[in-house]
């Protein structure tokens, strides 16, 4: 299995992995895309098992991935971990698709939750 970890903070995307990890997923092989651009064409060639994706991004920020996504029917588990989480927010992500979203800061537990309900 596979997940996807998609941020423009190369630090962010370690501290995600490393959660994974701690989370009880590191068996599963993570891929790395710094931006919604990047994750798409990562996609679209890997087929990941889920995506934990940043909101604000350059070049194509979340929101805009998940739709590009489910615009051409890939339909594969994607979750925020973002600090951006207002009720607007929350409803654009479910409107658009989205699986959960897990605000920053987060343990490895939340992040475990998050994942069972989508990988188990």
């Amino acid at each position: 299995m596979s997940i996807m970890v998609v941020d423009d903070s190369s630090v962010m995307r370690k501290i995600v992995m490393r959660s994974i990890r701690q989370a009880g997923y590191g068996d599963h092989e993570v891929e790395q895309a710094e931006d919604g651009v990047d994750a798409l064409a990562k996609i679209k060639a890997s087929s990941p098992d889920v995506v934990l994706s940043d909101w604000n991004m350059p070049n194509m920020n979340g929101l805009e991935l998940l739709k590009a996504l489910r615009a051409e029917s890939i339909n594969v588990p994607f979750g925020f971990v973002t600090s951006e989480s207002t009720g607007e927010q929350r409803s654009l992500a479910v409107e658009a698709g989205a699986n959960f979203l897990l605000s920053k800061p987060f343990t490895a537990d939340d992040l475990a939750d998050r994942l069972g309900e989508v990988l188990d």
